[in-house]
């Protein structure tokens, strides 16, 4: 089963940063070095609001497929709808995964209706 095909209604990005080290002498003096080519720790918070029960619980199907936080996968493209820059801006480089962060929150709307969020953590 691959994670959900539904437009969030609402995209957190947080691009993360690129793997830097900083040293300071005891002169006050800082030496920065760049450890990596490729940011790390991008996060990304989806909101899907006012779904069907039966797609709110296809994320936790997903979630328990991949074993929770444990194991990784990709996103489909439709995650990005809406977002008029280029889809790559947000998400992880080429070839690379996303993993739970933690387990997907839902919250009853109304009978048959819930309301998901998912936050997710790129993996390089």
């Amino acid at each position: 089963m691959a994670f959900p095909n539904l437009v969030p209604t609402s995209r957190v990005f947080d691009a993360g940063e690129y793997p830097i080290k900083n040293f300071r002498s005891q002169s006050g003096v800082e030496i920065r070095i760049l450890y990596g080519s490729q940011r790390t720790g991008m996060k990304l918070e989806l909101s899907y609001d006012n779904i069907a029960d039966g797609d709110a619980q296809a994320f936790i199907d997903h979630y328990d497929e991949v074993n929770g936080s444990y194991g990784t996968f990709t996103i489909p493209s439709i995650t990005k709808n809406g977002w008029t820059g280029s889809a790559s801006t947000i998400d992880v480089a080429t070839g690379n995964s996303w993993r739970y962060e933690g387990a997907p929150q839902i919250s009853s709307v109304k009978p048959g209706r819930s309301s998901v969020q998912v936050q997710l953590v790129g993996v390089l």
